[in-house]
């Protein structure tokens, strides 16, 4: 496990994102991601202060979006390891726990095979 396959990073952010990002780090300087894998936000990068969220022995940092560590479950990592996901923003509420609800946009994941080959993640 790394946050690189073949040279690449794992997880990357649109300039959308970023900016989403930038404006959340204005009220929550110290933030983070966690893929989630369902349940109430279906498959939606949950973004949390990071006090707020306790990062677990089974979660894999894929790396960082504009100096904002992004966690996957180990499980959920094991299905996606050879896809590239790529955080971006679209009109919408944000989860209910994620620091982008409220703001009219929200995060979404899109992927690609490290192959190049556009990918849809399963539950999307």
């Amino acid at each position: 496990m790394g946050e690189f396959q073949d040279g690449e990073p794992r997880v990357v952010a649109t300039e959308a994102a970023v900016t989403l990002i930038r404006e959340i780090r204005q009220e929550y300087p110290q933030i983070l991601f966690h893929q989630s894998g369902g349940c109430c936000d279906g498959s939606s990068p949950m973004c949390y202060p990071a006090d707020d969220y306790i990062v677990g022995d089974t979660d894999v940092k894929l790396g960082e979006i504009d100096g904002v560590p992004f966690y996957i479950h180990q499980s959920q990592y094991e299905v996606w390891k050879h896809t590239q996901l790529i955080i971006d923003v679209v009109p919408g509420r944000g989860g209910m726990f994620s620091l982008d609800n409220g703001r009219e946009r929200r995060f979404l994941t899109r992927s690609r095979l490290f192959n190049g080959e556009a990918c849809p993640l399963p539950g999307l």
